[in-house]
């Protein structure tokens, strides 16, 4: 390989870029840092007519902080100018010829950003036209090394990073919480020619920002220039060009002996016909922009409307179709005023309708035959969504800079279905009627649904930066990071009446737990029952997250940046009636990080970060839990079923041992009762924290090629759920419960002197841990406090979720002819806690799922948590292999996801139909599987591959504005099952024949076609 002269210091370059201010993770600016003679005069300008002046010290170094992104020219008087490109979080290294003394540099290497600590990648708008992507965040998210999509089953695709749950994400857009406001699963994205870059932030982030215990997904929108700029883009994935999903069908496994299947005929028979399901989209998007005043005042305006159709083949049970339409425009708006050169405002508006509604047709299942349109629509959704957001950055001396940004957010989510007929039942597990009174074909109706939703919610916020370089071996930042989140009629409410069909395999009890008895007797000989099922939750609440942090970046040496910060995160959050039931202050979460420019010269970085990650509980946390709800089921035998599907000759399935039917009953005492906050929530109760160890390795290797290794570890240190076994509490507490108070939903309980305390069934608490519980005095006195640990209320372990990871890369950077990425990552992920969410049957209810709910429902969960992905290989990457055309693609292979298995509490020696196998009502929700210990990740699920292709166009004639892109995603058609359901019994050996179904598979091969023009 021939040896190249270079008289660029790339030495300087490194210098610079450590001495570079901080980095801004979930901000929208860059930094440039470089080298030049000692006094010379550097400027940085844009064009949008923003400048900035520096000059070079003594040493020769220059930098400039807090550049909004994007290209910029850097002019060195006397020297010459270069060109260079500002990402979010990044420092941009340039120097000039003849300042240092010639170093020699094999080959033509890329610069490393040796001023950052912390691991992330940014895609700009500039490669997202190039590769093959679904165009959405969490798409080009997943390009992330160790990144990996959560459930396929549930939760909208979203991604899960570094081993975390779902929910536990942070948004951003143009510096502003964009996450959903609720229960943060999810975000508002940018129309996607709006981008610039996206920053997908995994780890290492400094005392700046938090909020955040999985990744950061923060997207930067386009700005108006001086230069006039107008483009669209049409995008066409037709149904023609889709390849058809597979067919489902009923398990049959062999089972062991004692256990049946609720239905005898069903296994091995046809469940769904994916095959007749189809997808068609259309996107069409437009923008402008450019100058309103030249140098002053820009503007860039862009839309984006979505349209897709569908129509989902139903599964046995069900005699329609549903096709489906949803319209999803979105605008953009983004004013910049350069007030003067040192005073800059940025607005930002973002507007999203989002309109699902659809009808039905005619389904005769057994022929796989469509019929003529029937009565009845699938629940319309219509939710609004608007963003204002101002930001502020003044650059008050060369060393001190101030930036603020405030912003507002209004979020509307109506689900109220118009077909929804009064005194028409909604009806499930209508293949478990008795076969006597319907014919043996199930009875069914068109109900159009059983509730409604009409939810609004509000988020205010307001964080301010000030950053003050105070010599050349300190920069020091000091901020606030304040938002407020409001939601009112948030839930949803039962408007129908719904009846669940069941059969229990063998006499026995129903629940023995919750006193529900034998169905089985003379007239109903096969077990057959029915339940009224009555779930109803809508309320109000808020939260508000406050924090302020201190930062110092100091430059031990030329070659070695250390990272000293510290955070302060309080949470407030507060039910319907303005109540705070979790108000946690002085969370301390220490930041430090290092990077080492090892050679001097750019070419090699050593990097590590420690950091702690406090996480608050979503504002969901209010719905069934700090505010009333009622979710009961009231269970009959019948002796007909009515024309529209409802049960006839209804009579109560009666107690245990022929007792009295305890009418409506609910495994965690929601009975619509008002929740005593002081009870629900302990005062001394801790929010979800993680703490996180980063080790990295860069090297800058020949070629524009860059290499590098990562080792992280992360350890959940304390997380937050309910608890819902009152009977152990009030144990614990040195209480005997002695009946149930109707009125209020709670146990009534005694002291050893007899005073009467209420007793709850769910109160929020730390697993592993212990809180101060409160009990309040019956007919009124001081409460009862205790303090409780979670040994004491029978759990065995306390928390735990560790990932650890080894991450290799190679990449080309792009040379206007072919780049190239290819990332291996190594992981585990162990513990008894996914996080905030319960992946394995969708419970969105964060921070309160089943887990941990009674210490039986704990036993056996250590194992390979849901989202561990053992083998995870990517590679992206494109090549101009002609003037006019390109071919990109994008690959990836992971290993399988853990099984769960979930069934009646029965490891090998008890029966299922005592108490014992049930012991706090829950049915089947233990870790134990058919008699058998069912430790998780024992099973996986297949490994998946993915191959995207692209190829596109680009007329010279047209001087490459007009691009015509084909893109084909999974091309092999590779449709292995993502993910199973794994809940193995309806009632005691009684099997689910939807058990170990597959409700997941990898999406089948489409085709996606666009017309762009770039003006």
């Amino acid at each position: 390989m021939k040896a190249m002269k270079k008289t660029k210091s790339l030495v300087a370059i490194a210098v610079g870029m450590c001495l570079a201010g901080v980095v801004l993770a979930q901000g929208t600016a860059g930094n440039v840092s470089g080298v030049a003679k000692a006094g010379t005069v550097v400027v940085i300008s844009n064009d949008s007519g923003f400048t900035r002046t520096v000059t070079a010290d003594s040493s020769g170094r220059f930098a400039v902080n807090q550049l909004p992104v994007g290209e910029y020219k850097v002019e060195a008087k006397g020297l010459g100018t270069r060109t260079i490109t500002v990402t979010i979080g990044s420092t941009t290294g340039v120097s000039f010829e003849n300042t240092l003394d010639t170093v020699t540099v094999v080959g033509t290497k890329v610069m490393i950003d040796t001023s950052s600590t912390d691991v992330r990648t940014v895609i700009t708008a500039k490669e997202l036209a190039r590769l093959p992507l679904t165009q959405s965040a969490q798409a080009i998210a997943l390009l992330t090394p160790g990144a990996n999509a959560g459930s396929g089953a549930y939760f909208g695709g979203l991604t899960s990073f570094g081993g975390a749950g779902v929910s536990e994400n942070a948004y951003y857009v143009n510096g502003y919480f964009s996450g959903e406001p609720l229960s943060n699963l999810g975000q508002f994205e940018l129309p996607y020619g709006a981008i610039a870059q996206q920053e997908t932030y995994t780890g290492g982030y400094g005392a700046k920002y938090g909020r955040s215990a999985g990744g950061v997904i923060s997207q930067v929108g386009k700005s108006g220039t001086n230069n006039f700029v107008y483009g669209g883009q049409f995008v066409f994935s037709p149904n023609g060009l889709r390849a058809k999903s597979p067919d489902t069908y009923y398990p049959k496994i062999s089972l062991p002996s004692g256990y049946n299947y609720a239905s005898a005929s069903l296994p091995g028979t046809l469940y769904r016909r994916g095959g007749q399901d189809t997808r068609e989209s259309v996107k069409v998007s437009a923008y402008a922009g450019g100058p309103i005043i030249q140098d002053k005042l820009f503007a860039f305006v862009s839309l984006e409307k979505s349209d897709v159709d569908t129509k989902t083949a139903p599964a046995v049970g069900t005699d329609y179709t549903t096709l489906g339409t949803t319209k999803d425009p979105k605008a953009y708006v983004k004013l910049n005023w350069n007030v003067t050169n040192d005073h800059l405002l940025e607005y930002t508006y973002l507007g999203e309708k989002y309109d699902y509604s659809g009808t039905r047709n005619a389904y005769a299942f057994a022929t796989g035959v469509e019929g003529a349109p029937v009565a009845g629509v699938p629940t319309p959704e219509v939710r609004n969504t608007t963003y204002n957001i101002l930001k502020y950055t003044g650059y008050l001396t060369d060393d001190l800079t101030l930036s603020a940004t405030y912003g507002r957010s209004t979020f509307t989510d109506k689900q109220i279905n118009p077909s929804i007929v009064p005194g028409l039942p909604a009806l499930a597990s209508t293949t478990l009627q008795n076969p006597a009174y319907n014919g043996g074909n199930p009875i069914n109706n068109n109900q159009g649904g059983y509730q409604a939703r009409d939810g609004r919610d509000y988020s205010n916020g307001l964080r301010a930066d000030l950053e003050w370089k105070l010599n050349a071996a300190h920069t020091l930042a000091v901020g606030i990071d304040n938002i407020t989140f409001k939601a009112e009629n948030e839930g949803t409410a039962q408007v129908a009446d719904r009846w669940i069909y069941g059969r229990l395999g063998s006499p026995g009890n129903i629940s023995t737990t919750l006193g529900v008895g034998n169905p089985y007797n003379a007239a109903n000989p096969n077990g057959y029952y029915v339940y009224k099922y009555l779930f109803s939750t809508a309320t109000s609440m808020s939260l508000e997250q406050k924090a302020y942090y201190l930062e110092d970046r100091w430059n031990l040496s030329k070659n070695f940046l250390l990272t000293l910060g510290l955070r302060n995160d309080e949470f407030t959050n507060k039910n319907n009636i303005g109540q705070a039931y979790m108000n946690a202050k002085n969370q301390w979460a220490p930041r430090i990080g290092a990077a080492w420019d090892v050679n001097g010269d750019g070419s090699m970085k050593a990097f590590g970060n420690a950091g702690r990650y406090f996480l608050a509980m979503p504002n969901s946390v209010a719905v069934r839990g700090a505010s009333a709800s009622t979710f009961t089921r009231d269970y009959y035998t019948y002796t007909g079923i009515a024309a529209n599907g409802a049960p006839t000759g209804l009579t109560p399935v009666p107690g245990i041992g022929g007792k009295p039917a305890p009418g409506p009953v609910s495994s965690n005492g929601e009975y619509g009762t008002p929740v005593d906050v002081e009870a629900f929530a302990p005062k001394d109760l801790k929010n979800m924290y993680q703490d996180e160890f980063i080790l990295g390795f860069e090297k800058s290797l020949a070629k524009g090629w860059t290499a590098g290794v990562k080792v992280t570890h992360r350890a959940l240190k304390s997380s937050i759920d309910d608890f819902c076994d009152g009977d152990a509490l009030a144990t614990a507490a040195g209480l005997t419960i002695t009946g149930n108070d109707a009125n209020t939903g709670k146990y009534i309980a005694q002291d050893k002197a007899g005073k009467g305390y209420y007793v709850g069934h769910c109160y929020m608490f730390n697993p592993g841990g212990s809180a101060t519980y409160s009990f309040e005095a019956i007919g009124g006195g001081s409460r009862l406090l205790k303090k409780i640990s979670s040994k004491e209320l029978g759990f065995k372990e306390g928390v735990e979720r560790k990932y650890s990871s080894i991450d290799l890369f190679l990449e080309r950077a792009f040379d206007n002819v072919w780049s190239a990425r290819v990332d291996y990552t190594y992981s585990k992920l162990k513990g008894n806690n996914e996080g905030q969410v319960k992946s394995e049957f969708g419970q969105a209810d964060i921070s309160k799922t089943q887990d941990w709910d009674a210490a039986a429902l704990m036993e056996y969960a250590n194992g390979y948590l849901f989202n561990d992905r053992r083998h995870q290989l990517k590679f992206r990457g494109s090549y101009q292999f002609a003037k006019e055309w390109m071919i990109s693609g994008n690959a990836r292979v992971l290993s399988g996801s853990p099984v769960s298995c979930l069934g009646y509490f029965n490891p090998g020696n008890i029966d299922e139909g005592s108490a014992a196998a049930d012991p706090v009502g829950y049915g089947s929700s233990y870790h134990t599987c058919l008699g058998k210990v069912a430790k998780p990740g024992d099973v996986r699920t297949p490994w998946t591959y993915q191959i995207d292709m692209g190829l596109q166009y680009r007329p010279s004639m047209l001087q490459g504005k007009l691009a015509i892109t084909a893109n084909v995603f999974n091309l092999l058609n590779q449709q292995k099952v993502r993910q199973y359901d794994v809940t193995s019994e309806s009632d005691p050996y009684t099997v689910r024949n939807a058990f170990m179904m597959p409700i997941s598979y990898q999406a089948p091969r489409s085709a996606q076609i666009s017309v762009s023009y770039d003006y």
